[in-house]
This record gives C-alpha cells, sequence and structure tokens, in this order.
C-alpha cells in the first residue's frame, strides 16, 4: 500500500500550484467526466472532491486578481 501513493492518497495535492488556466481546464475535464457517468460511486465521489478543489482554486485565483484590480484602481484615483 506505500508504493501506491499517487492520486488515491492525496489526490489534491497537486491543486494549489496550479494557475487559474489549469485550474480551469481541469475542472471542465472533470465536470465532463462526471456528466458522461459510468464511473464508480467511489470514482464519481473523488472527482466530485477535486471539482470543488479545483472551484475553490480558480475562485482563490479570481479573488487575488479582484484585489489586485481594486489595489491599483485605489492607487490611480489617488495619483490624479
Amino acid at each position: 500500500m506505500a508504493e501506491n501513493n499517487g492520486s488515491q492518497s492525496t489526490p489534491n495535492a497537486d491543486i494549489e500550484g496550479l494557475s487559474y488556466e489549469d485550474a480551469r481546464e481541469q475542472l471542465v475535464g472533470v465536470v465532463g467526466r462526471l456528466e458522461t457517468g459510468g464511473a464508480s460511486l467511489e470514482e464519481s465521489l473523488a472527482l466530485w472532491e477535486r471539482g470543488e478543489a479545483l472551484a475553490k482554486r480558480c475562485e482563490e485565483w479570481l479573488e487575488g486578481a479582484r484585489k489586485r484590480l481594486a489595489a491599483a484602481k485605489d492607487r490611480a484615483g489617488q495619483e490624479s
């Protein structure tokens, strides 16, 4: 069991390092796999959990972008 330390032991460990584009692309893939069906219950649950983690990562990127835009807008307003 120790040799199987791939996606089953920590299926979402790699998500934190993903760019927005990569996370979104993977999320689209997960949704597609869930929509086609045919996966076991266990696989479907794992896909769902990964999808949730990917969606959260995308939201983190978007929130960071919103904050940077707001800060830039504030700086631009102060310089005027």
